[in-house]
């Protein structure tokens, strides 16, 4: 048998059953059984599998999904990692990335309130509340992170923002498009949803965060938080966060480049 913990967490109860779901349709013409789905740590998914072809399952977890690293030691200087927003708000001098490693005890990777405000506000000193607020961070808001150093004496982890992340934002910043950020729930239940209410026609694209969270880019003139309350009776156990480039160039007085 082989165990893994994917690099996905379940935000709300209905997230394993969309997991199981997903990988027996991922898995259905391999000799692979799912024995066991559950969680770990911070809700982190972990999966189980026997068979055959468990090796090539593996493979493709890997590959599509990821995995977490689990422990500190696992944890390499300057490696660039997947992780969530979390403990948002409990230290107002950084921001908390929960990368996976979870074992003894968890470890999260620190992004200091310093590199916030030199990378995405050019440079002001704004507090990580107004950061959050501009650039739509929340717990559970999948991101890309570049590690700075590890210490392993205190379980702490140093990190900046990878310079993928650092060019996405500047990317939804530069677009001047809104952007409904949409967590906890798979792609096919939002176009799904979107096709059922005729939605189509105001959002230019959904593009993946993570297996269970979603970008939709709003179409010129069209107000992310407007789609909330249409999308929102559907996604239930969704979360929905804003990013508006219009109220950053405002806010900074900046216009885009």
């Amino acid at each position: 048998m082989t165990q893994l913990t994917l690099l996905t967490k379940a935000h709300n109860a209905g997230i394993l059953k969309q997991t199981d779901r997903l990988l027996k349709d991922s898995f259905k013409d391999l000799d692979v059984e799912i024995r066991d789905l559950d969680v770990v740590g911070d809700r982190w998914i972990r999966v189980t599998l026997s068979g055959e072809d468990e090796a090539i399952a593996t493979n493709f977890i890997r590959k599509e999904i990821g995995i977490c690293p689990e422990s500190l030691e696992r944890t390499e200087q300057y490696a660039t990692l997947k992780g969530y927003v979390i403990n948002f708000g409990k230290n107002p001098e950084e921001l908390q990335i929960d990368i996976g490693a979870f074992q003894p005890e968890p470890c999260y990777a620190a992004v200091p309130l310093k590199h916030l405000q030199a990378t995405l506000v050019d440079g002001r000193k704004l507090a990580l509340k107004k950061i959050a607020e501009l650039f739509a961070f929340c717990d559970n808001l999948p991101t890309v992170i570049r590690v700075v150093a590890v210490d392993d004496a205190n379980k702490r982890i140093e990190a900046e923002f990878a310079a993928a992340q650092l060019e996405k934002f500047a990317g939804w910043r530069q677009s001047l498009l809104d952007r409904l950020i949409v967590l906890g729930t798979s792609i096919h239940v939002i176009r799904r949803t979107l096709n059922q209410m005729g939605l189509d026609r105001d959002v230019v694209s959904v593009e993946p965060l993570g297996l269970f969270e979603h970008v939709l880019t709003c179409k010129l003139g069209t107000d992310a938080a407007g789609l909330i309350s249409r999308v929102g009776r559907s996604l239930r156990d969704a979360k929905f966060v804003v990013f508006n480039p219009r109220k950053i160039m405002e806010f900074l007085g900046t216009n885009p480049e």
